[in-house]
């Protein structure tokens, strides 16, 4: 299991606060996208309380990490927007669903992460051409749909 924790509180990297972030992790609980995956992760017998998100500062250059029997971190240091704390969320409460949906799932087994990063890069917009935009890795006439492919694959060799 992945241990995100420097165990410091201060913001560095342009990131935010330990504090701040947890405020916005409160706030993005109450969006419909993170309020409809939480119901549907209850319905699937997978509730989770609002202890399984917790803000920290990370060592690596990840925004956030699913860890399961452990929930969701966020890395505070390596967020600078609540856009972004939601979108962390959303990316992975849909890697708790897979977690909790699929009765095979092995996470040291590349070809199931790869197929949950799939998945959660799609469904919660992390390929949006605004994202990437936003992000330096295409222009406005570059966005075509095999794009999003290419999206998943950087996106999911990151891991």
């Amino acid at each position: 299991m992945t241990d995100f924790s420097t165990g410091s509180d201060s913001s560095c990297n342009g990131g935010i606060t330990v504090e701040e972030c947890q405020g916005m992790i409160q706030r993005s609980l109450k969006s419909p996208v993170v309020r409809f995956l939480r119901e549907h992760l209850e319905k699937a017998g997978c509730g989770v309380g609002d202890n399984f998100f917790k803000a920290v500062n990370c060592e690596t250059q990840t925004a956030g990490g699913y860890t399961q029997g452990k929930g969701i971190v966020l890395c505070s240091n390596q967020i600078s927007s609540e856009d972004e704390v939601n979108q962390v969320l959303i990316h992975e409460l849909i890697h708790a669903f897979d977690d909790c949906r699929a009765a095979n799932l092995d996470w040291s087994n590349c070809a199931h992460h790869a197929c949950s990063e799939i998945r959660a890069g799609h469904l919660s917009g992390d390929c949006h051409f605004k994202r990437e935009l936003l992000r330096g890795f295409m222009g406005i006439r570059r966005h075509e749909p095999k794009k999003s492919y290419e999206v998943i694959i950087r996106k999911s060799l990151l891991f």
